[in-house]
């Protein structure tokens, strides 16, 4: 199963690197994430000081993870909120759509939520007999587009204006074509607030869950989330069991980290703190609140010092805007809930390795994830693990196990390499031709063109480096 999985992968990042218009959608995004977020960490010593202050707050969280959770449970209960254990994504579903059956609801609204997209709950729900409307504008658009997120902040970011209004005008939200954001948004409004007013129950995620006080944080900015725990009778609250804080003073620096690292926002527009259900002379709020916390795989993640570290990601997306393999080919090709670095040690781990362990070297290890990462998670230490526990495991897509004349040319490729590479006089007679006939090799040579393809072709220098340190008097170790 994992070779179709790493052929299906390899021939969507083609498809996507032949797309020119997806190509500028995702390169002009991007390009202003990075920007935004450069802006917003003006001083890297204070920068630093406060990634290594969120990475102690979420080792610590980890370090206590099952009493902070049990802490969480009681606290929860005792505010008024209920709470469900969920190891499976099958038991999480299963949960919800018990709640629902007792409350005989025929319609949700959802805010953002990447613990649902784990779950597929929307389908799961419809096959119920149960609408689950997606409220995040994004999230509704490729809803609308029967489509997986391309990003996990901003779910629509492969697609612009334009194909957005076509969208909008096929599906029947806008009566004609429009490429003016303002009226798009007020017309997805005027859709979005009926459902809010009509539906019976209410689905959000979690950002952080405060263990201290029982206390579920929501980052959203457009208020769909408050509408959804607010206006409908019952709220249902989904998470991964990795989300838990200790205390709330642990909130402000992590959200500091997140909306800068995400956006470039200095703040979030709301910020929503939900710590039980409405009380006795209150106006608004749910009359229930359920918390669903979802293992699925985290709890073995748990188990290792080193991919343990993957729990502590707060699901900013700056690893995914700062990712060269990414920026070009987009979250689709992944086919997974969560693409990008992030995606690559999570779908992995969530999946397994023999289903998705092909991401795991859908990299350049180049590090720039890593340098990004708010939390400082080592993507690309787990991604070396990761490789080398699919290599044990047999799972390894190479020339060995392929078949055809290109996977044997591949074979003695690398078998040439090694060979080069272990005998110092035939390197260095193999990085003296380089630079002398390299920079004559055709562009669109059979060993070049999938490179040059999609690449400027690379320029040799005149003269090994191994040369210029002779020049220099420098003796060989």
């Amino acid at each position: 199963m994992h070779e179709p999985s790493a052929t299906v992968f390899a021939q969507e990042s083609a498809d996507a690197l032949a797309n020119p218009q997806l190509r500028r959608n995702f390169r002009r995004a991007m390009d202003g994430l990075m920007a935004k977020r450069r802006d917003q960490f003006p001083v890297p010593e204070d920068t630093e000081s406060l990634r290594e202050l969120a990475r102690r707050i979420r080792k610590n969280a980890l370090r206590k993870l099952p009493e902070l959770l049990e802490q969480l449970e009681a606290n929860c209960q005792q505010n008024g909120i209920q709470v469900h254990w969920a190891e499976t994504v099958e038991d999480a579903n299963r949960i919800v759509l018990m709640i629902a059956q007792r409350h005989q609801a025929r319609s949700f609204v959802k805010g953002k939520s990447m613990v649902t997209e784990e779950m597929e709950l929307n389908h799961f729900l419809e096959a119920h007999g149960i609408e689950c409307l997606e409220s995040d504008l994004g999230e509704y658009i490729v809803q609308l587009n029967q489509e997986l997120p391309s990003h996990i902040i901003m779910p629509a970011i492969h697609l612009n204006k334009g194909q957005i209004s076509d969208l909008f005008q096929e599906k029947g939200v806008s009566p004609e074509r429009t490429e003016s954001a303002d009226e798009m948004t007020a017309l997805a409004r005027e859709v979005l607030r009926r459902k809010f007013h009509d539906a019976h129950l209410g689905i959000s995620g979690v950002n952080f869950a405060v263990a201290e006080t029982g206390t579920l944080c929501l980052v959203e900015n457009e208020g769909n989330g408050r509408f959804c725990t607010t206006l409908p009778p019952v709220h249902i609250a989904l998470m991964g069991i990795e989300k838990v804080v200790e205390r709330l003073e642990e909130v402000p620096p992590l959200l500091s980290l997140l909306t800068r690292s995400a956006t470039g926002q200095p703040i979030t527009t709301y910020f929503n703190m939900i710590t039980s259900n409405r009380k006795a002379g209150e106006l608004d709020g749910p009359q229930e609140v359920h918390l669903v916390l979802l293992d699925n795989g985290r709890s073995q993640m748990y188990q290792d010092d080193l991919l343990q570290d993957t729990l502590m990601c707060i699901r900013c997306g700056a690893c995914l805007n700062h990712c060269p393999v990414y920026a070009r080919i987009g979250g689709h090709a992944y086919r997974s809930v969560y693409p990008g670095p992030i995606g690559k040690i999570l779908a992995p781990q969530m999946k397994g390795l023999q289903q998705a362990g092909h991401l795991a070297s859908a990299s350049s290890l180049c590090g720039a994830c890593v340098e990004v990462c708010p939390v400082k998670i080592p993507i690309t230490n787990i991604l070396l693990k990761l490789r080398e526990q699919k290599s044990a495991a047999g799972l390894r897509e190479s020339a060995t196990s392929a078949k055809g004349l290109k996977a044997r040319t591949e074979l003695w490729l690398w078998k040439g390499w090694a060979q080069i590479f272990s005998h110092p006089g035939l390197y260095r007679l193999k990085a003296k031709a380089i630079t002398r006939m390299g920079n004559a090799v055709p562009a669109n040579a059979p060993i070049l063109k999938a490179w040059t393809s999609v690449r400027s072709k690379p320029s040799f220098a005149p003269k090994s480096l191994h040369e210029l340190t002779q020049d220099a008097g420098i003796p060989d170790a």
